[in-house]
């Protein structure tokens, strides 16, 4: 098992962009970019910290488990 970043499903579902969901959490473009695409190898608590909370939204709505093959 492995986390999986779902933050381009609530960045969609919302017509939020990458650079807008950046700077309303404070946080580097390119830092969303990643989580956006599930290419993030670790998840800092800030940075899910700020994105929870600028999105009002759950760690659970945008990481989840998948099987490794997924």
């Amino acid at each position: 098992m492995r986390a999986k970043s779902t933050l381009k499903d609530v960045l969609d579902e919302r017509g939020l962009s990458i650079s807008k969901c950046a700077e309303i959490a404070g946080l580097k473009k390119e830092t969303v970019r990643r989580l956006y695409n599930d290419t993030t190898m670790q998840y800092q608590r800030d940075t899910l910290g700020a994105l929870c909370k600028a999105l009002d939204v759950e760690i659970s709505d945008i990481l989840t488990l998948v099987e490794n093959d997924e």
